[in-house]
């Protein structure tokens, strides 16, 4: 079975229902700890014959279990739901672009929209951490990818909408502080476990209102062939991080086609104007004090990455 690792301030822990135990290890990062799995595992061992319960998970500070600087590396339209949401058809290429890793932020830690920014999104996704090197011209296939992955993360993209449409720069939108929630778990898979990815559902609500319901069955692009495909490129390295793309029911979606085709005759200013006063009236972007709900589990609980809740605020 999975074995879930909490971080805090103090240290690694192994969770166990509701209850943590502290990992004896001297890891700093996550590539540290993922070098001592010995001692992830002895701790396992030793809580199981002695019935230790340790401490309340509810009484420690979730920080991100992946630390960073790290390579942050995400995936563009990788869910045929979000797809159709942003007006695609046909064959869509597999795209990937990089996050600052100055955005990973705890699953506790508030979302702060900065004061440029008015449409603010959310995008749940799988994250998948690296725990062997990926050098460049590897190939992945599903039978070997738990000799590249080690673990699963529950992540939320956080998006500038109106950054990301006008100035297409997805580096930017995606990467100023707090943007990339990470946890609270790092759930470590076996090897057996990694046959039960499709079987995982991303949950993603907004004060309560469910906003994206999809598995991974919906994904265009499996793991193992996206990390062969980013491995044409760009190396990885134990600890990196990967977001596999995010399903359908982000608050920004694609026009009708015919605004589209209006829009298209309007110089660019205009058209941008237009299009964003439409999308003022859309409820369901991001606001002061929302309360966002994540979580990745397969419905059998038998990988089960936590839920992260976390609270938008305005820049001061």
């Amino acid at each position: 079975m999975s074995t879930n690792v909490l971080r805090t301030a103090d240290g690694w822990w192994v969770v166990r229902d509701t209850r943590a135990v502290r990992i004896e290890t001297k890891a700093v990062t996550t590539a540290d700890l993922l070098a001592d799995l010995a001692a992830v595992r002895e701790t396992v061992r030793e809580a199981a014959a002695s019935g230790d319960t340790g401490t309340a998970v509810a009484d420690l500070v979730a920080l991100s279990p992946v630390t960073t600087p790290c390579r942050v590396v995400a995936q563009m339209v990788n869910y045929r739901s979000h797809a159709r949401d942003s007006g695609f058809t046909g064959d869509i290429p597999p795209t990937f672009f990089r996050k600052a890793s100055g955005s990973v932020g705890g699953p506790g830690e508030a979302i702060v929209r900065p004061s440029h920014v008015q449409f603010l999104d959310y995008e749940i996704e799988l994250g998948l951490v690296m725990g062997a090197p990926l050098p460049v011209g590897t190939v992945v296939t599903e039978q070997d990818l738990p000799s590249y992955v080690a673990g699963l993360v529950v992540t939320n993209d956080v998006s500038a909408r109106d950054v990301q449409l006008t100035k297409t720069q997805f580096y930017e939108s995606k990467s100023y502080p707090t943007f990339t929630p990470t946890g609270p778990f790092l759930s470590l898979l076996e090897p057996e476990e990694f046959a039960h990815l499709l079987d995982l559902r991303l949950k993603l609500t907004v004060n309560g209102d469910l906003r994206q319901d999809r598995t991974l069955a919906d994904m265009i692009v499996h793991p193992a062939q996206a990390l062969t495909l980013l491995a044409r490129f760009q190396t990885l390295d134990p600890g990196d991080l990967l977001l596999t793309g995010t399903p359908g029911g982000t608050a920004l979606k694609a026009p009708p086609k015919a605004v589209e085709k209006v829009g298209a005759l309007l110089p660019p200013a205009l058209k941008w104007k237009a299009f964003f006063r439409s999308q003022a009236r859309n409820p369901h972007y991001l606001r002061d004090g929302d309360l966002i709900t994540a979580a990745i589990a397969t419905p059998d609980g038998r990988i089960d990455l936590g839920e992260q809740r976390t609270t938008v605020t305005d820049a001061q």
